[in-house]
């Protein structure tokens, strides 16, 4: 929801209007009591103290929740502007290149690039080197240094400036990421904006509460216990940084940004080749608006180069960067192995987030087929299937599987393809970012047909009569898919809605936990005991009842395991996971302190008494008998010189 801000015009209306409304309230009630014969006049005046103490309590209550934080908001929040690139602007008339790709012969050490939906040139940029590494953790270490001695309500303050220019700018900022990715408008709110926007006003509201120094139990020691306290404090880490993978230009590059700052770390952030353009749009806002809030902009620093190649280690470099302190990678197993080689040589931490082959499971209790299709589309076809949690499986029980594949067939033949970033034309889906891995999902889906599948609809590329230099794939619906197919194995990340029967519910989960990934899922019946079974038995990091991949914008943590990575990032343990938690002990009774005991001291005097003394510390501190205790008491008593 968005803040409401008032100005003090608009509060002095608001606070006549509860006094008129407070007035009349008043006449009201004196009015009816003249009206009435009261056999007493003190339980009426009781009964009119009471509602009209009870009216003003949650009038302020009213008051409070609705208005007073927006009030707060709104001092906080910075305004600042910066110019929108003419690429963005509606109806951009930009030169199409043809053949599209981020490389280009003739100046091969500059990244070039484009749109993937209508091949329209977006610039070119130098592909970073070593230097420029170094030059980048040196900036950013430096404005750490300031950075992390701000106070949250400081750091708050950024965020508050951010998410009022997001929402200011939700046009630019869509196209912008459409421009760069080839998405549609309307999934680059939905999956850019939205989340973004989420992810903002939960640290706003909860990110200090997470990072609030953690008080513990401290020792179970019978002698320790009263005197020493034990706490945790979240300190930053330094320089952070973040290799994000390019279906959302805008969320996964702003997600890492956000939680670094916030927890008073500098962030050195690697987008991808394939949107370099848009990214260093969205780091010329994030830094502007540190500036506008009095904040060195260098506290964040975006780096972009080639794949590491047999002349270009640069990727490889970032990665391995010593004055980095922990890494966050999005992107594919295959990468993965190269990024994590690389980081074990600085002995960097890094939270590993790759693909899923996420099972949407119906079960037989599900009551409204239709409406669980739209549901099945939007997750499976939002930004062209490029969704690292996007439905890959939809495994159906046989009750409602013909029924089901029936609504499902007739809806995906219906989409249409294209590009709405000028024109807001009707159109359904986007382009893929690249046709690179075209022959690859062309390959799966033939391959799945020779073993017995159903090819309902699509299935290949597709040429846009409008848009030739456009990267689009068909919308395509793939029924009869079974476990042994090389589909239901693998990550598709494309366009493709796979369907799977399965028996029952336990064959649901036999099929949703059969594949090599383990990142989310997503579980529908009207039976809640059920539908919590299956969630408790599924081989995932992440679970959606009745609901798809909502354990996302709930802020939860979020990750895999088995295939799909590990660690987590989101929420409070993703706030945590980037703060060296320092664990501090001390002395709760200023008068009490540790001391070494006379027959522990070194030089030790004898070393039969140090032992028993030692043997009735270790009993006194842990039995669970009251005798054992006393005991023990006199045993120290006897030994203690």
């Amino acid at each position: 929801m968005s803040q409401t801000h008032l100005n003090s015009s608009m509060l002095q209306q608001l606070n006549h209007t509860i006094q008129e409304y407070v007035s009349e309230w008043l006449k009201t009630q004196q009015l009816g009591f003249n009206n009435k014969a009261l056999s007493s006049s003190s339980t009426v005046n009781k009964l009119s103290s009471t509602t009209l103490i009870f009216t003003l309590a949650l009038g302020f209550c009213l008051y409070k929740w609705f208005f007073a934080s927006s009030q707060l908001s709104a001092k906080k929040a910075t305004k600042f502007s910066l110019p929108i690139p003419d690429a963005a602007q509606k109806h951009w008339k930009g030169k199409r290149l043809f053949p599209t790709s981020v490389q280009n012969e003739e100046d091969p050490h500059r990244i070039q690039c484009y749109c993937p939906a209508t091949g329209q040139f977006l610039g070119s940029f130098l592909s970073m080197t070593d230097q420029h590494i170094d030059s980048l953790v040196s900036k950013a270490t430096k404005a750490q240094l300031k950075w992390r001695n701000t106070s949250l309500e400081e750091r708050t303050r950024v965020l508050l400036s951010l998410q009022e220019y997001i929402l200011e700018n939700q046009d630019s900022i869509a196209r912008i990421a459409c421009r760069d990715s080839g998405k549609t408008m309307l999934d680059a709110s939905m999956g850019e904006i939205l989340v973004t926007l989420e992810k903002l006003q939960w640290i706003i509201k909860h990110g200090a509460a997470a990072l609030k120094t953690s008080k513990r139990p401290g020792p179970t020691n019978f002698f320790m216990k009263f005197y020493k306290g034990a706490e945790v404090r979240y300190e930053p880490l330094g320089v952070v940084g973040a290799l994000v993978s390019w279906n959302y230009p805008f969320h996964n590059l702003l997600g890492p940004i956000i939680a670094a700052i916030f927890t008073g770390n500098a962030m050195v952030i690697k987008c991808s080749e394939q949107v370099v353009w848009s990214s260093e749009f969205f780091i010329s806002m994030c830094k502007k608006c540190l500036e506008a809030c009095g904040h060195d902009p260098d506290l964040i620093q975006l780096c972009y180069c080639f794949p590491p190649s047999a002349t270009d280690n640069t990727a490889n470099y970032y990665t391995s960067h010593p004055g980095i302190n922990h890494l966050t990678f999005i992107g594919s197993k295959p990468v993965a192995h190269h990024v994590l080689a690389a980081a074990s040589k600085s002995l960097t931490p890094v939270v590993v987030e790759l693909g899923g082959k996420d099972a949407f499971i119906v079960l037989d209790s599900v009551k409204d087929l239709h409406a669980l299709s739209s549901i099945i589309m939007r997750g499976t076809f939002q930004s062209s299937g490029q969704n690292c949690i996007g439905i890959e499986r939809v495994i159906v029980s046989q009750k409602n599987y013909d029924e089901l594949v029936s609504i499902l067939n007739e809806r995906v033949g219906q989409l249409r393809l294209g590009s709405d970033i000028d024109n807001l034309e009707d159109v359904d889906m986007g382009a893929m970012i690249s046709d690179n891995r075209f022959d690859e999902l062309e390959k799966m889906i033939q391959g799945a047909v020779a073993q017995g599948a159903r090819l309902l609809q699509g299935g290949k590329r597709y040429n846009h009569p409008n848009y030739p230099q456009g990267h689009y794939f068909q919308p395509t619906l793939l029924v009869d898919v079974t476990g042994e197919m090389d589909i239901a194995q693998n990550e598709v990340f494309g366009p493709v809605l796979t369907v799977m029967k399965a028996e029952d519910t336990m064959d649901c989960i036999r099929v949703a936990n059969s594949a090599p990934f383990g990142l989310g899922g997503s579980i529908f019946g009207n039976d809640y005991e059920e539908c919590n079974y299956v969630a408790n038995h599924l081989n995932t990091g992440n679970v959606a009842i009745n609901d798809f991949a909502t354990f996302y914008v709930c802020q939860l943590p979020f990750g895999g395991i088995n295939g799909s990575g590990y660690g987590k990032f989101g929420g409070e343990e993703g706030l945590t996971g980037l703060c060296n938690a320092k664990s501090v002990c001390y002395d709760k009774l200023p008068f009490i302190s540790t001391q070494i005991p006379k027959p522990l001291d070194y030089p030790i005097k004898s070393n039969s008494k140090a032992w028993q003394f030692v043997k009735s510390f270790n009993t006194g501190a842990y039995t669970l008998s009251t005798w054992q205790r006393i005991k023990s008491l006199l045993s120290l008593a006897k030994n203690a010189n």
